[in-house]
């Protein structure tokens, strides 16, 4: 199940928003009381307040984007620092190797993005 925000940021891609700002657009709050977060304040400009039916109906779609990210989170951290790709690309053309394609691909391999 994907989080409260996650889902408020796809409800407002569907309808054409596409960047909500979580300090200005859009307040939630938790009450610690079992509950869960909600919506304190909504200040989403053309857009109505979502009902919780409308979603939970863009669930399945924000669960997959969270998982996606969290897999490209992972990449990043595997890929390493810009400056060693690039000393690995450098040896590769001078040496006639192939570290720096064999390491992203190794990466991408261990680290498929969901699709579904």
């Amino acid at each position: 199940m994907a989080s409260l925000s996650s889902k408020i940021k796809t409800y407002c891609a569907d309808n054409g928003v596409a960047n909500v700002d979580f300090m200005v657009d859009v307040l939630l709050q938790d009450d610690s009381n079992g509950s869960g977060p909600y919506i304190k304040t909504w200040n989403v400009s053309g857009v109505a307040q979502p009902t919780d039916e409308q979603l939970n109906a863009v669930d399945s779609a924000a669960d997959l984007e969270e998982r996606q990210n969290t897999v490209r989170a992972t990449r990043r951290s595997a890929y390493g620092d810009l400056g060693s790709q690039l000393d690995m690309q450098y040896h590769d053309n001078v040496d006639g190797t192939t570290t720096w394609k064999d390491h992203v691909e190794a990466v991408k391999t261990a680290n498929p993005i969901p699709t579904e």
